[in-house]
């Protein structure tokens, strides 16, 4: 009997060595860069076309240019013809090109002093909860409505005095909160307290922890693209008031930790017309890894 030989394994030293296109940064640049040619892509386009088309126009005389009108004058299907087809190719272009999308402002919730507890205090009243094995008493639905509506309320207040924009000119809402979803929903409150109009887009994202104000601003940024000349308004507040846990299991202590209560506001703009008095301009959102 001949002795077997060890198998060659399938991936050599050099095979190892390939990076992981998954997690390359370089990626990440190569989708802006694609996005950028497709959003410009036909001013890159046209561009040497015009200067090309200009260079060959400077070389001719005044002669050589009524030939080509009395020519043009003969042709008129032909110039018909042209200028159908170049209409058509703006209009195509103008239609499904990516709108840019621009954060006008943002607000975030200022408690006043008397509301504000440092983390000396949290941890005081957190052990003085546990030497009673209890916490305060659970507040009632009321109580936790009304401290999100003056978190939520205060943000938007802030934001609408930054800005010259009215309520009415809101076209999409978009509200997200982990732990705290009543019924009727947060939008809902918002919708009914400034007098939003009647086809206002609302959506109330509950109940998906860390994500949710990424998951908000990309749905903000899809829904922008295809409702033109319009205003986002995303709200991203917490209130555990009402969820919060009294016991000393540490598997159940991590909404404790990671939650507390405050809210922000930002306003979302596809209108050419916000662009030089937005603060930033939205290009795309990088999914990382959340542990929440």
């Amino acid at each position: 009997m001949t002795e077997s030989k060890p198998e060659t394994p399938l991936l050599t030293p050099s095979s190892r060595m390939l990076p992981d296109f998954k997690k390359s940064v370089k990626l990440k640049y190569m989708k802006l860069g694609y996005h950028y040619l497709i959003t410009h892509g036909m001013y890159l386009f046209l561009s040497p076309l015009v200067v090309l088309i200009g260079v060959q126009l400077s070389s001719f005389s005044r002669k050589d240019i009524y030939d080509i009108w009395e020519h043009l004058q003969y042709n008129l299907v032909s110039v018909i013809i042209c200028s159908t087809l170049l209409v058509f190719l703006s209009t195509l272009y103008f239609m499904t090109r990516l709108r840019p999308v621009y954060l006008v402002n943002f607000s975030c919730y200022k408690p006043e002093e008397s509301r504000k507890c440092t983390k000396k205090m949290f941890m005081d009243h957190s052990r003085a909860s546990e030497a009673v094995l209890s916490l305060p008493p659970n507040p009632s639905m009321k109580e936790a409505r009304k401290e999100a509506e003056m978190v939520m309320f205060g943000a938007i207040d802030e934001l609408f005095s930054k800005t010259s924009i009215k309520p009415k000119d809101i076209g999409i809402l978009i509200v997200n909160c982990s732990l705290f979803c009543p019924t009727p929903s947060l939008s809902a409150m918002i919708i009914n307290h400034y007098k939003l109009r009647g086809n206002i887009r609302s959506y109330n994202l509950g109940g998906m922890g860390c994500s949710a104000g990424i998951i908000s601003i990309d749905l903000a940024k899809e829904l922008l693209q295809v409702n033109p000349n319009s205003y986002a308004l995303v709200v991203s507040m917490e209130n555990i008031t009402l969820n919060w846990y009294p016991g000393n299991d540490r598997s159940k202590l991590v909404s404790n930790c990671l939650f507390r209560m405050g809210g922000a506001a930002i306003l979302l703009s596809n209108k050419s017309s916000d662009r030089r008095r937005s603060k930033y301009r939205f290009v795309g959102v990088v999914w990382l890894a959340s542990f929440c």
